[in-house]
């Protein structure tokens, strides 16, 4: 038994390990810092830090850890385990927490380039970024760089050219499960996310997210350089090519280049017309 708070233990090293949150003694060192622990578990986790390995990856997303609770926490986003509840449910406590606020009704952290508005600091962080352009998840393998971690995960996995994941209905091919999973649902037409002001619905979330700003009238993404406004981020990713020029979507038969998908698209009709004799 404890002599500080009471606390048992069956095992005397249980105990020995327990005093150490009385006495702050941190035995275990690590020889390439100045980092102690008090556990040798903890000193483990801490020297993958230093050779940057990161054994832990989801198989629908890419996404890679050091750690092996960080896997599990992060594959809660995929599944529908939730064990942190409101009425809403979460996979993480601290999502819950954040949740919460929504209650509050409070949004104290603006925008103030568009007056954008949010509960939490860290989305008004992701917000700044289309105004500022500032891209710091960047691939060592090429010169990609992306506003959030989450789409460099998924942009690292085609640099493997692995491609696991195949449709039966038509033989395409994807690297994430995710990424077959929404291919699947034009076989299907199923649409599972549901707008909950009227009955539109779509097969991604995302497009969901961007139907939803209809009916608020928000607009919160706005161009630096003619103040325009829209409720979708790729919207105003498109408008920007008006003032950069930059012709991303490229011909592969001839040296057409064009700032749009839709008149790529309708290019490409020009090549394959076959006139009728």
């Amino acid at each position: 038994m404890c002599g500080e708070c009471g606390y048992r233990a069956t095992q005397k090293s249980d105990l020995s390990r327990h005093m150490r949150t009385h006495t702050g003694e941190k035995p275990y060192k690590c020889d390439q810092c100045d980092y102690s622990a008090a556990h040798k578990s903890s000193l483990d986790l801490h020297l993958a830090k230093h050779t940057g390995d990161k054994p832990y990856m989801c198989g629908e997303c890419g996404y890679r850890t050091a750690l092996k609770s960080a896997l599990s926490r992060h594959t809660r986003t995929h599944t529908v385990e939730k064990p942190y509840k409101c009425d809403y449910s979460a996979a993480q406590k601290a999502n819950l927490d954040r949740h919460l606020e929504i209650h509050a009704g409070e949004k104290p952290y603006m925008c103030g380039e568009c007056g954008y508005r949010t509960a939490q600091k860290s989305h008004l962080s992701r917000h700044m970024r289309t105004h500022t352009g500032e891209k710091p998840y960047k691939c060592d393998q090429c010169d990609y760089s992306a506003t959030r971690k989450f789409n460099l995960n998924r942009h690292i996995v085609k640099h493997t050219d692995e491609k696991p994941y195949m449709c039966g209905e038509c033989g395409y091919r994807a690297t994430l499960k995710s990424t077959l999973s929404q291919h699947m649902r034009t076989h299907t037409g199923q649409k599972p996310y549901k707008c909950d002001q009227c009955d539109y619905s779509a097969a991604q979330k995302d497009t969901l997210d961007n139907h939803k700003t209809k009916h608020t009238g928000e607009k919160p993404y706005m161009c630096g350089e003619c103040g325009y406004r829209t409720g979708d981020r790729s919207s105003l990713s498109r408008h920007m090519r008006t003032h950069t020029g930059e012709k991303s979507y490229k011909c592969d038969q001839c040296s057409f280049s064009t700032t749009s998908k839709s008149a790529l698209t309708q290019h490409m009709k020009i090549h394959n017309y076959a006139p009728t004799l």
